[in-house]
Formats: C-alpha cells, sequence, structure tokens
C-alpha cells in the first residue's frame, strides 16, 4: 500500500514538468502498463489528475495525455531584489491566483523582516480566497552567496544574526515550509521549464541586474556547486587594481559590467558635465537612478546613454566569453533589467565573445533574450518549491515504508 502511495507521489510531481501519456509515466515509474493504469485511474477518481488532450502519434491512435488538476496546492512566491519586493500566488499548474505584486521594500533594512512579509502576504492571501490548507511553503528567492544546506546568505543579508535566521523566522510566523534560493538559480530553472532552455543539455543563464550572476545548465542538470555558490561570475577578478567590490576585493566584473556600474557611470558623466538627457535628472534622482532610465535615454537617442551601455555590454561579453571557454554551451540567455537595454547591450556583448572566445566554441553557442521577462523569477521560484514539496513527500513515504 505505501508503495502504490510513492508511485502516486512519483506521478503528480513528473507531471509538474508537463502533460504525460500512459506509455511516458510507465517508463517514468519503470512499471508495467496494467499497474500505471490503476494508479491513474485512483488519482482521477482523487481529483488530483486529469485527461489533458492527445499527444503526438507516428501511427495508430493519439495517446491520452494526463495532467495534474490545477488549484490543488499553492505557492507564497517572494522575491526580493536591491530596493523592491515582489510577490504572487501560484498553483500546482503554475497559474497566477495573485498576480505580481511590487513593494518598495528592501529587505535587508527592515528590522523585523518577516513580520512585514507575513503582512503583505497575509494581505494577498485573503484578497486570493484560497484555502490556506493548500498553502503548501513558501518560495523566497534574492541575490547574494546562498548556501542550499543551511539557507545562510553571505552577502545579502548582513547586518543581524537576526536577519541570517530569515528562513526559520520565517517559518515559525508563516507555520509553513520556506524554500530559499539564489536568483540566477530560479531564473535557470524557470528556463528549464518553461523557455528557451527547454530539451536543451547545456545552457548558460545571465542574470544581468544590479549585479551579475550566473545559471548553470550542464548535461540537462541545473549545477549548484559544493555550497550552492556556482556561477558568481561577478565577482570574478577583471581589472588590475580597480574599484573595490562590496565582496572585499577589486576590480571585480561587477565594478564595471553591472547596473551598479552603469549607475555609477551615469552620475560621474553627468557630475562631469557629459551632455546628456540625464541631466534633466534633479540631485536626488541623480543619486538613485537606476538602469532603465539609462535605457530609456538610450532609446531616445542619447549618445552619452547609448555609450555606456556599450561599455558595460563589452566588458559584460569579454566575461561571457571567459565562461564560454570553460563550458561550451549551446545557449546563453539573458536576462534582467539590463537585458532589456536590448542591441545597445547585445550588439558589443556579441562582438567582444567575437574577439575573446575561439572561433570553434562561439560558433556553437547563441545569444539570447530571455522571453519570459520579469515573470522568470517567480515561476523558478513556483517550479523549485513544488518540485521539493514532492521530495519531501516521496522521503516521507520512503521512510514508512521502510520502517514498517
Amino acid at each position: 500500500m505505501k508503495k502504490i502511495e510513492l508511485h502516486k507521489i512519483r506521478i503528480r510531481k513528473a507531471l509538474l514538468n508537463g502533460r504525460k501519456s500512459i506509455a511516458e509515466l510507465c517508463t517514468h515509474l519503470n512499471v508495467s502498463t496494467p499497474t500505471c493504469l490503476h494508479l491513474i485511474n485512483c488519482l482521477v477518481e482523487e481529483g488530483m489528475i486529469m485527461k489533458d488532450g492527445l499527444g503526438q502519434s507516428i501511427g495508430g491512435r493519439k495517446p491520452d495525455l494526463y495532467a495534474l488538476v490545477p488549484g490543488k496546492l499553492f505557492v507564497l512566491c517572494i522575491e526580493m531584489e536591491r530596493y523592491q519586493t515582489r510577490i504572487a500566488i501560484l498553483d500546482n499548474n503554475f497559474n497566477y491566483i495573485v498576480p505580481i505584486t511590487t513593494y518598495n521594500m528592501h529587505v535587508a533594512q527592515e528590522p523585523h523582516p518577516e513580520l512585514r512579509l507575513y503582512e503583505l502576504a497575509t494581505q494577498l492571501i485573503k484578497e486570493s480566497g484560497i484555502d490556506i490548507n493548500a498553502l503548501v511553503a513558501i518560495g523566497i528567492t534574492m541575490p547574494g552567496l546562498l548556501t542550499t544546506k543551511q539557507d545562510k546568505n553571505y552577502t545579502f543579508i548582513l547586518p543581524t544574526d537576526h536577519l541570517h535566521n530569515l528562513k526559520r523566522q520565517l517559518e515559525q510566523t508563516f507555520r509553513k515550509p520556506v524554500y530559499i534560493q539564489n536568483d540566477v538559480k530560479c531564473y535557470a530553472a524557470a528556463e528549464k521549464r518553461f523557455g528557451i532552455a527547454k530539451d536543451k543539455k547545456d545552457v548558460l543563464v545571465l542574470l544581468m541586474d544590479w549585479g551579475i550572476g550566473l545559471g548553470i545548465i550542464m548535461d540537462g542538470e541545473l549545477r549548484g556547486g559544493t555550497a550552492g555558490f556556482s556561477g558568481e561570475i561577478g565577482h570574478i577578478p577583471f581589472i588590475d587594481d580597480g574599484a573595490l567590490c562590496y565582496c572585499g576585493k577589486r576590480g571585480c566584473l561587477e565594478t564595471v559590467a553591472s547596473g551598479i556600474a552603469l549607475a555609477q557611470m551615469a552620475k560621474q558623466g553627468i557630475q562631469s558635465g557629459q551632455y546628456s538627457l540625464l541631466n534633466r535628472l534633479s540631485s536626488s534622482e541623480i543619486d538613485k537612478i537606476e538602469p532603465h532610465v539609462v535605457i530609456e535615454a538610450a532609446n531616445q537617442g542619447d549618445q552619452y546613454a547609448i555609450k555606456i551601455l556599450a561599455d558595460v555590454g563589452a566588458k559584460m561579453g569579454k566575461g561571457i566569453a571567459i565562461v564560454m571557454q570553460l563550458f561550451n554551451p549551446e545557449l546563453v540567455i539573458l536576462e534582467g533589467k539590463m537585458a532589456d537595454a536590448g542591441e545597445y547591450i547585445t550588439i558589443p556583448m556579441q562582438q567582444a565573445i567575437n574577439t575573446y572566445c575561439m572561433t570553434q566554441i562561439r560558433e556553437k553557442a547563441s545569444v539570447q533574450v530571455s522571453e519570459l521577462g520579469v515573470n522568470a523569477g517567480i515561476l523558478g521560484i513556483a517550479s523549485n518549491v513544488l518540485n521539493a514539496y514532492f521530495e519531501e513527500l516521496m522521503k516521507e513515504n520512503t521512510s514508512t515504508t521502510v520502517a514498517g
């Protein structure tokens, strides 16, 4: 009986990745067709899965496809950025029950972030009308060096020991499991499940935001590294005796090719008297200038804005050429605020890749801007959390089976 329950959980987990036929589920479970049919019929009767269209057929009858019934499970997704926090609620089929809502909140500067997040989330849950018991977990993504096992952030949330225990504080407040993941790894998960990395084996996902992060998909699997710190491309040494980076080193790639670097270049240009549409900004606006302001100026033909975007793109391209030499990807996906600059970034980036990357390697790889846009991070959180939820169910069922 326990083994049957385990197989039913495995079927539901497999259907997170999309519709499947009976033949595909038989192969996945390594069971006979009659056994698989029995499991599927049980799940249909329980209201967990349903028939959802027909699959492809080389010849003969097209196979029935099965999918999860929507609205059975829900995930509260929280995406923390440098100055903003975005929250949404998704169901087990990745439908938005509550659309992404953006709050001007920097969690690292909140004295009690778990209470503030709980306040915002509770309001969204109330508005959604969902059953709180069907909310299986909270998923959080944030930038920085974040361990996969301890859920501790070494760079984004630093001020107090209280904030280092954000996972524990949130679990106590929400009374739900909390999963915390690095931002770019969530973007990579989204691209693998929903985006242009689907069905591809070797992909690099470059998140170009205030900082720079790299998601690594090799041999069809997301790679995290020993502690979960893989992909810290923003902190590779790039310029000798360069500017001091917040990581404590000098001359990191992030100091010359990131949203932070772009904002600093724009500010310095305005203060030195460069002719630019950016000169219309007030002193307070200049101090808080964001990448989208520079991109908007470039789109209006501002030559100084175009120049500094091209400079950032060229340096970013050189950095990407280095990791392309290491990983030999078939695809590089560009994500984040800086990717919105389009050709102002991508053309100088591609030129730098052509200059610094071996022909045999770069000819095998294409560079594309993500099609998921601002949804990528939230979708990645939901995907990671639901997979983790079913993994936990499988572990509990397996341990109970062994004990019995």
